[in-house]
């Protein structure tokens, strides 16, 4: 049974890059890297798809806000609270 071959990313963009250029056919393509021509078809179909996420907005992905952080730091002060209460409990 034949083994299924695993591409690397910066393989699969090269490819992809290149048959988004139009220079050659899929097939050229395909033929000159060794992989089937729906591989390099569907490796630009992923590069045109995840193209938008380059250009996405930075801010999208910011770290928690003042408010989160106060929520969080009065939770952490809840449960040392209730974890020093509970260690006092099991002393006696």
């Amino acid at each position: 049974m034949a083994r299924r071959r695993n591409f690397t990313d910066q393989f699969k963009a090269k490819v992809a890059l290149e048959a988004l250029r139009g220079d050659k056919t899929i097939q050229e393509i395909a033929a000159k890297h060794q992989v089937h021509p729906n591989q390099v078809s569907t490796w630009k179909r992923q590069a045109v798809e995840g193209m938008a996420d380059v250009f996405a907005k930075k801010g999208g992905a910011t770290g928690p806000t003042e408010a989160e952080i106060k929520e969080l730091h009065a939770k952490i002060g809840r449960l040392a609270v209730e974890n020093d209460f509970l260690s006092q409990g099991l002393k006696r």
